[in-house]
Order: C-alpha cells, then sequence, then structure tokens
C-alpha cells in the first residue's frame, strides 16, 4: 500500500503557460526560474499537464502517443546555444499575435520549419547520447516515428484511412515504408531526443532543488495514435480495426446526454492475460518522467462506461467492469516506487471507494465543487481526511476569481459566510480559500497558477466538451511577484507545508 504524503504544497502550473519569447512555454529558462520561485514559496511540487504531442482541438489529454513528447516544449534557445540555429533565423518567425495566449495555428505553421533546420544542422547520429536514447526508448521510439512519417505521407489522415497494408502493419508494408521514411523517421527521432534531453535536465535541477513533478496521465489514449496504431490488440476493435465501443461517461444533472468522449476501450480480458504488459510498460514510462503520477478518470480502472461507437451521445452506454486491484497491483509494481494520485472525481462508487482505500492512493478534493449547500458534501473542508489531495480548481474548473465573479449573490453568500470574508472583495475572498485550504487536513494542497495571481475568466485553461479557445492562457514574465511568492511561504510557514 503506498504511504501517505507529507504535509506539503504545490502549484498546477502546465509546461505552455510559461512565459517565452516563442509563442509557448518551453524547458528553457523561464522553466527554471519558476522552479527557483516555487523554493522561494516553500512549495514541493510542480504538477503539470500531460506532455505528450497534441492533435487536433491542441487538448493534452487527446496525445496521438502516450509515451512521446510534445515538441513544441523544445527550448528553441537552447538551441541555439547548441548551435543547431542561428538566433536570427529563429526571430525571422512570428510566434504569437497575443502574449497571454498561445495562438496554436501559427505555432503549428512555425515551430515544426525551425526544428527540421535544426535537425539539418545536428550532428547528433553519431553520439553516444543519441545512440544510448535509441537503445532505451526502442519500445515505442520507432513504431511513434514511423507513425509521423506516415501521417504526413498519407496528408496527415487518420491511421484508419491510410492504405491497407500499413494500416494493418503488414511485414513487407512496414518494412517498406521504413526504407522509404528513413530520413524522415529520423527527423522524428532527433526532435524526441531533444525533448528527453531537455525535460531530464530541467527534472533534475527541480529534484535538486527540493522540487517534486506531478505528471498527469489520462486512462485512455486516442484513437489517432500510434498508440493504437502499433497495438490493436490492447483496444476493442472490430476486424477493420474500427472501435466496437467508445469512453464516455453517462447523463447527470449537467448533461442530459451525458458525455462521448470517442477513445477506444481497453480489451481488459487480453490485456490481462498478457499481464497488463503495455500498462506496465506505459506506467514505467511515466515513473521515469515523474515523481508523482496523477492517473486521470480513475474510476475507469474498477468501473468503464461503454458507449455503442455508431452512437453520436451516451446514453445508451452501459457500466461494465474493469481490472480493478489487477490492475493497480500491476503498476505499483512497475512505477519504482513513485507515488499515485487518484482522480476519483464525479459519481461515488462503492466499488471505485473500495479500490482506492485497497490502494492507499489519496482520491481528490475540489474546493470549487464544496458549495453546493449539503454539509455532507465530502469536497467540504471538514469532511477531508488527511490521506487527500485538495485543489481550489483543476484544469477543467473556471480560476476561483472566475468562478467567484460569476455567482449570483446568494450563491456567494453561503461561501463568505464558511470563509468568514463576509464584507470582502472576490480577491480577499480568494485568500480565505487558500487559507482554509493551506490549514485544512489535507496532506497535500494545490492551487492552479491562475489562482495564486487571481486571474480571472482569461485565465481558464478548459471548458469541458467545448473546442477553439482552451489550453492557451499563458502567465506574463514576472507576474508571479515577491509578494505572491511570499504569501505562499507564508502560508507554508504558518500551517506547517
Amino acid at each position: 500500500m503506498q504511504e501517505n504524503f507529507s504535509r506539503s504544497a504545490g502549484i498546477l502550473m502546465p509546461v505552455s503557460s510559461l512565459p517565452s519569447p516563442y509563442g509557448i512555454g518551453t524547458f528553457g529558462k523561464s522553466a527554471y526560474e519558476f522552479v527557483d520561485n516555487l523554493v522561494m514559496a516553500r512549495q514541493k511540487y510542480w504538477q503539470v499537464l500531460p506532455l505528450g504531442p497534441t492533435s487536433y482541438g491542441d487538448s493534452p489529454y487527446a496525445s496521438f502517443s502516450a509515451f512521446a513528447g510534445n515538441p513544441y516544449f523544445i527550448d528553441l534557445d537552447m538551441l541555439i546555444e547548441e548551435e543547431l540555429l542561428t538566433r536570427e533565423y529563429v526571430e525571422s518567425f512570428r510566434w504569437n499575435m497575443e502574449e497571454q495566449y498561445v495562438d496554436y495555428g501559427m505555432m503549428y505553421n512555425s515551430r515544426f520549419t525551425v526544428l527540421r533546420e535544426a535537425y539539418h544542422n545536428s550532428k547528433h547520429l553519431g553520439t553516444e547520447e543519441y545512440q544510448d536514447f535509441l537503445e532505451e526508448n526502442e519500445y515505442w521510439l520507432d513504431g511513434y516515428c514511423l507513425y509521423c512519417a506516415c501521417k504526413k505521407k498519407f496528408n496527415y489522415m487518420a491511421w484508419q484511412s491510410w492504405d491497407d497494408d500499413i494500416k494493418f502493419r503488414k511485414e513487407k508494408a512496414l518494412q517498406l515504408y521504413k526504407e522509404e521514411l528513413a530520413e524522415e523517421i529520423d527527423y522524428y527521432r532527433f526532435i524526441q531526443f531533444m525533448f528527453y534531453k531537455q525535460w531530464n535536465k530541467l527534472k533534475e535541477y527541480a529534484n535538486g532543488k527540493g522540487i517534486e513533478i506531478i505528471g498527469d496521465i489520462p486512462i485512455y489514449v486516442a484513437m489517432d495514435s500510434a498508440d493504437v496504431w502499433q497495438n490493436p490488440e490492447v483496444f476493442q476493435l472490430d476486424e477493420d480495426l474500427e472501435p466496437k465501443k467508445v469512453a464516455g461517461v453517462p447523463p447527470d444533472a449537467f448533461s442530459e446526454t451525458g458525455q462521448r468522449w470517442g477513445n477506444p476501450l481497453y480489451d481488459w480480458d487480453k490485456i490481462k492475460k498478457d499481464d497488463f504488459s503495455w500498462w506496465r510498460k506505459r506506467m514505467e514510462h511515466s515513473a521515469n518522467l515523474y515523481d508523482v503520477i496523477r492517473i486521470d478518470h480513475f474510476i475507469g480502472t474498477v468501473k468503464y462506461y461503454a458507449i455503442p461507437a455508431e452512437d453520436n451521445d451516451a446514453r445508451n452506454g452501459k457500466w461494465c467492469k474493469g481490472p480493478g486491484m489487477d490492475l493497480i497491483k500491476a503498476i505499483d509494481e512497475s512505477i519504482n516506487g513513485k507515488s499515485i494520485i487518484a482522480e476519483d472525481l464525479g459519481v461515488k462508487m462503492p466499488e471505485v471507494v473500495e479500490v482506492l482505500e485497497k490502494s492507499g492512493y489519496p482520491g481528490m478534493k475540489v474546493l470549487e465543487f464544496a458549495f453546493d449547500g449539503d454539509r455532507k458534501n465530502d469536497h467540504l473542508p471538514y469532511n477531508w481526511i488527511p490521506n487527500v489531495v485538495a485543489y481550489g480548481g483543476t484544469h477543467d474548473n473556471d480560476t476561483l476569481v472566475g468562478y467567484f465573479s460569476g455567482m449570483q449573490h446568494w450563491e456567494l453568500g453561503y461561501i463568505r459566510e464558511y470563509m468568514e470574508c463576509r464584507n470582502g472583495s472576490i480577491e480577499d475572498l480568494v485568500d480565505k480559500v487558500f487559507k482554509t485550504a493551506y490549514e485544512s487536513v489535507a496532506n497535500l494542497v494545490i492551487f492552479q497558477m491562475q489562482d495564486v495571481l487571481k486571474v480571472g475568466h482569461i485565465g481558464r485553461m478548459n471548458l469541458p466538451s467545448s473546442m477553439g479557445t482552451n489550453w492557451r492562457w499563458r502567465m506574463l514574465n514576472g507576474q508571479f511577484s515577491h509578494d505572491k511568492i511570499e504569501r505562499l511561504r507564508y502560508l507554508c510557514d504558518i500551517y506547517g507545508r
């Protein structure tokens, strides 16, 4: 059983939201400065969103791979220092229209061109470091890079629309495409090499300063991903490699048709017969990337909602039994003693509660979910137990300022009474929320960076079931100022975190 976290605090800050002159946050100077600021603020954890390469919609939770890294996070200044790029060349590109938002269209058009130039200038092929990287990551890297090269060849169509011989991974076709696309495959290898080289250096720096990284892994993978193309036997697919059932959640008070996510479902019977091999590799890989792993939609390990693939909504779905403790055991054996956080939000099911208790994993509490008037609401601080991770809000929530600003007067009144902030401003109320969380029994408390900065609606990272304006917010240079750092430090000092 996993040991509990010590009494501590952290900040949820997506890498993409760090300041940078190149349109999106990277593993460069600002990331190191952020680590230094966390140290000064007496924080112990930096939680990031998934680091995988994003696809349509730019969501880090819909990646082309459960193993690969996002090329956007490779720092260009570091490539300039390695003489793979010139500053004049990099600055000849336009990276963003607004400093506070990522422009993903502009990013897509520029970043890969610049990385290709760095690849052409690189002498990485003969180095021992590069060869070691290829050998250590062979189990996923070659397949992923072939997937990327084929995707480009087929005009970026989903792999289900590729020619049948490569779609079905016929041996002769695989060999043919590996030879034909060898240069392109090596380009994608280079991208992953640089991603992991920079990430490992940043993580080593953070760990050396006493900061641990909390990574986030979605339980499901995208249908159009190297994972499904390489491992179709792991998923519930038909003879044409189309999903039989897809993931989602049933109708509830917030949605009368439920949510149809569309991810392919795992074939747990086959996975169990293979001793959870794919999941073991995934978790072992994640344990090398992070110090703590948050499993998104933990409920899916115990029960999963299966929706007929041909349905447009979730009304006809059914709950099915998941692997439960068998998977938990495989996970624990694969992560080399690293800790897990279980995202257990949603309707409480006895089976899920039982597995969570047996695992020892802490679940989550979110203060924005606490104030519905029900005194038994388990997100209210007086209902918490020590072995939980308490959040003000997650990436799917509005910021605290945005959340409070959008409330009716009577709704806000209850929260003001609870927080003992009857007459203060919204910003004063946010301070009280921090105080309430930090003084609570929860072993670990995490707030979004936007809430530390008291940013309004514009800082919301994601509005579920919407497209177009998500995942874009960025912190400005100097915004994480001395007074905000000192406030966090004070809270940690006074409440023993």
